[in-house]
């Protein structure tokens, strides 16, 4: 196995384990994969001792769970409280869930996970996961800070505000079906704005009708933009849960897809199960008219509440949008392969198509492949993107083709 960028960027490694045997054997591992410094320690306090005589933290650390004195995950609570940055990797010789549980809660603390491991560790197993990017190790996303919101109002009124687009790839054909329209923001000063920093300013001070008007606009002229360049292509729009107490809003999506010029069908409303959970008579009355007048509609974020398959049974949805969190990495977790195959074979029993969110590997994109997803949305694709660079996409999914049919 060659080296990637990955593996000659780790110097250094620690490794925590109980067994003598093991850490040999994790050493030897570490030196074929030219890991030149490794340091060994046999449980948790140990290894806190040690890092405290080095000069800077390891550039890998492999952690045991069951360790005397202090054990994996007690160790990874007190990195967390030290705000150790290095990636880290989870073995164990017990059950994958209980490892699975363990790189979630590492996670959670903040640490950057790069994935769990059965023992004994083996040459191909640790090379693979180390192939992995540090951009790519779990770690929680920073929460953005709110804007202020006469800002945003302000953008609203100069236009500030744009749409990217993330596409929607059939599997069994590998063209794209659609698009989702995502908003963005330009700050003339502060650059890109993250969505989660101006969508809840708009909700919580009265801008998120005038904010999805606009955006739904921008999105549908670039539908019939494309349209005009021969591609048939849905448009995605995502609706808060705010505005499903409007009355008026059925018309006004209905006259802004008249004047665009597409049909109906090409327009897919995608919804929360949130969504549905304040004013449940005007919000049904919302979707069934815009159902009624031939718009599809998605159910978004499925699997991540409480309420969604009461949700299926009330509202005409068309569309079933599987959370990225039961996608990505469910190859390796067979307690996700279990819920994602149900869904999706609920799916297929309700009549409804379905999108798997956060497609982010070979391995995600032949999983849901295999289980009958009908289309994939994911970095492993593209990431969102503005409408005037989808077209010249369009030829390096071209080449992208003769992997993702494999």
């Amino acid at each position: 196995m060659s080296s990637s960028g990955e593996l000659q960027a780790i110097d250094s490694v620690l490794i925590v384990d109980d067994s003598s045997v093991q850490r040999r054997l994790g050493a030897a591992l570490c030196r074929e994969l030219q890991i030149d410094r490794i340091y060994e320690a046999e449980d948790g306090m140990a290894a806190l001792a040690l890092l405290d005589t080095l000069s800077g933290a390891p550039g890998l650390l492999i952690v045991d769970l069951e360790m005397p004195k202090m054990d994996g995950p007690e160790l990874l609570d007190a990195l967390s409280a030290r705000r150790i940055r290095s990636p880290i990797i989870v073995a164990s010789s017990r059950e994958s869930a209980l490892r699975h549980s363990v790189e979630d809660m590492g996670t959670a603390l903040g640490l950057r996970i790069l994935g769990s491991l059965p023992k004994p560790l083996t040459y191909a197993s640790l090379g693979a996961l180390l192939q992995r990017q540090p951009e790519t190790a779990r770690t929680p996303q920073a929460k953005a800070q709110p804007v202020d919101p006469e800002e945003l109002r302000t953008a609203l009124e100069q236009g500030e505000i744009t749409v990217f687009y993330h596409p929607q790839v059939e599997i069994g054909t590998c063209r794209v079906r659609g698009l989702e329209a995502l908003a963005r923001w330009q700050h003339p000063t502060l650059g890109w704005v993250p969505p989660d920093a101006f969508i809840p300013v708009a909700e919580e001070h009265g801008l998120i009708h005038a904010l999805t008007l606009q955006v739904m606009d921008l999105a549908m002229a670039q539908a019939a933009l494309w349209s005009r360049h021969g591609l048939d292509l849905s448009i995605a729009i995502n609706l808060s849960p705010l505005l499903l107490n409007r009355a008026d809003l059925v018309q006004e999506i209905s006259e802004m897809q008249s004047r665009h010029r597409l049909r109906a069908e090409q327009v897919v409303l995608e919804v929360t199960e949130s969504s549905l959970l304040r004013e449940v008579a005007i919000a049904l009355g919302v979707l069934t008219r815009l159902r009624l007048r031939g718009f599809r509609l998605s159910l978004d974020d499925y699997g991540t509440g409480f309420s969604s398959m009461q949700q299926l049974t009330r509202i005409p949805f068309t569309e079933l949008k599987i959370d990225r969190s039961f996608v990505h990495g469910a190859s390796e977790r067979e307690s996700l392969q279990v819920i994602l195959r149900s869904a999706l074979d609920m799916a297929s029993e309700l009549g409804l198509e379905t999108v798997a969110e956060g497609v982010e590997s070979l391995e995600d994109w032949h999983l849901v492949r295999r289980y009958g997803c009908t289309m994939a949305q994911g970095w492993l694709l593209a990431k969102a993107m503005p409408g005037d660079q989808f077209e010249p996409w369009l030829q390096q999914l071209r080449t992208q083709r003769a992997k993702l049919t494999i």
